[in-house]
């Protein structure tokens, strides 16, 4: 109860005119962002990261999560109206968003999709809100063991499910991603490694430049490499808004097992909300009375995706402050921006800032009122927004790449450092290997590195504390889970089961 208090308090506390006015902002150019076909959350966020440098914490969050919470909701937009999603999470609302959009019910469809994303947002946030402080408890028991092996299984998990049927190349990305965050100074004996003497390499690759290297440039040439047609916009048309509350009355087993699915999935490091929305997808087809209805127009499938996805970003947010480790691809972003503001996540969290759990969920909550009603508003207008040329568009994202990536360090190695990340993260989309395993392992390559040696050398080179210790065990018995998940043995025994069972 004295939680609760404490989070009403938070929440109140937001309605500054400051903190208004970056809710509005932010909120709005969030889904801007995930409206344009091509761009993020994680571009988003990471543009938005240079921006805060020398603000205040608490605006400073404001701001970032108001553009991932829009961002994450504003692809529905482009999915619903031309069939294009605005970001990988919104691929799934394509299925249904589009037909629904063509039969001239565009408007309810954005309307059932931005209720959804709200309710699945303050869902995820309940889940964020009641368990991060349980299982920052449970992660003070954890030695250089549980995290070296922690760091390996959410590079397992998201190489698995973030590379459509081909896994090697999830994990290749992973390593790549491992090695880079080598370059520099090692954390235990400060010694340079793989700077071929450069002295602006010292340091290691700054987690900012690299990120919007890997997702803003690749997502530029992309788009600047497509035969430039001009798009079809289906028309938003009206909708009655006692209809759409009606209908969600009807479905709210839906929301619930859909916003369930979301915060799930959102807990596994670094698997993210375009896997949620999917998962979510897939199982409310199986469940439905009107399965056949699905791709073809379905109010149940657009509700289980956009439920699914943005609860996804407070399940993602779980790991990333109780244990230091992202959930999501924009996660991860939000990771360097946590650091960039002193905010150390992890099992300390409790101890050295105790109050920040709740602070984060408050402002979630409100930046998805913001949301809810901002996103009626942008629907009418985004017909216009998505008309702009990309030869217009894209140079103003280049540009923002560059200022983003020179701001905080204000120097031009981080300028370099951001075009060859980005021309590699290009080479890495035309083979199919995706960019999120590869920032998890920028991310989570110190943290493995520092662990498992400090683990080799306390044990005199013995691996015994991997199989001793209970919880070190019971992430290993996972590791182990998720690789052989992927092997044809374990395919083909889980299709004899299905069989079975139905």
């Amino acid at each position: 109860m004295n939680q609760v208090i404490i989070l009403f308090q938070n929440i109140i506390s937001l309605f500054t005119i400051n903190n208004v006015l970056m809710f509005i902002l932010c909120t709005f150019a969030g889904i801007i962002v995930g409206c344009l076909p091509g761009l993020s959350a994680s571009i988003g966020i990471a543009l938005l990261t240079s921006l805060t440098y020398g603000v205040d914490t608490n605006t400073a969050m404001v701001m970032l999560m108001s553009i991932y919470i829009g961002a994450i909701y504003g692809g529905s937009i482009s999915a619903v109206l031309i069939g294009i999603p605005g970001t990988g999470s919104n691929s799934a609302t394509i299925l249904d968003g589009y037909p629904l959009a063509k039969k001239g019910e565009g408007w309810k469809a954005l309307s059932v999709a931005t209720i959804s994303s709200f309710f699945g947002t303050i869902f995820g946030t309940v889940f964020l809100a009641l368990f991060t402080p349980l299982l920052l408890k449970v992660s003070l028991n954890f030695t250089s063991a549980e995290y070296a092996l922690l760091a390996i299984f959410g590079l397992t998990i998201c190489g698995s499910l973030t590379s459509a049927g081909e896994p090697i190349k999830g994990w290749i990305s992973g390593f790549l991603g491992l090695l880079i965050s080598t370059i520099g100074f090692d954390s235990i004996y400060s010694y340079p490694r793989f700077t071929f003497g450069n002295i602006g390499l010292l340091n290691g690759i700054n987690l900012v430049p690299a990120m919007i290297g890997l997702f803003g440039i690749p997502a530029v040439f992309v788009t600047l490499s497509k035969t430039s047609v001009k798009t079809k916009t289906s028309k938003v048309g009206n909708s009655n808004s006692e209809s759409i509350l009606s209908m969600l009355k009807k479905h709210w087993k839906l929301i619930l097992k859909s916003g369930f699915i979301g915060t799930f999935i959102g807990t596994i490091p670094g698997v993210g909300e375009d896997v949620a929305a999917w998962m979510s997808y897939d199982v409310a087809k199986r469940t439905s009375s009107k399965s056949d209805e699905f791709g073809t127009g379905s109010y149940e499938g657009l509700i289980a995706c956009e439920t699914a996805n943005n609860a996804c970003i407070g399940g993602a947010m779980i790991p990333l402050l109780s244990l230091g480790v992202p959930g999501s691809g924009p996660c991860a972003v939000l990771l360097g921006a946590l650091t960039l503001h002193g905010i150390k996540t992890g099992p300390m969290l409790a101890k050295t800032n105790s109050e920040f759990i709740l602070q984060m969920a408050a402002i979630i909550i409100v930046a998805s009122l913001f949301m809810r009603f901002g996103g009626l508003v942008i629907s009418r207008i985004a017909p216009y927004i998505l008309s702009i040329p990309n030869f217009i568009l894209m140079p103003i994202i280049v540009s923002l790449c560059v200022v983003g990536s020179y701001a905080i360090y204000v120097t031009k190695m981080d300028i370099y450092v951001m075009f060859f990340i980005g021309i590699f993260g290009y080479v890495l989309d035309r083979l199919k290997y995706p960019a999120a395993p590869c920032v998890l392992g920028i991310i989570l390559g110190t943290l493995l590195d520092s662990n498992l040696r400090r683990n080799l050398m306390a044990s005199k080179g013995s691996l015994i504390n991997f199989v001793s210790r209970p919880i070190a065990l019971i992430v290993l018995i996972l590791i182990i889970l998720s690789l052989f998940s992927q092997t044809p043995m374990y395919k083909s025994l889980m299709k004899k089961i299905f069989k079975k069972v139905n």
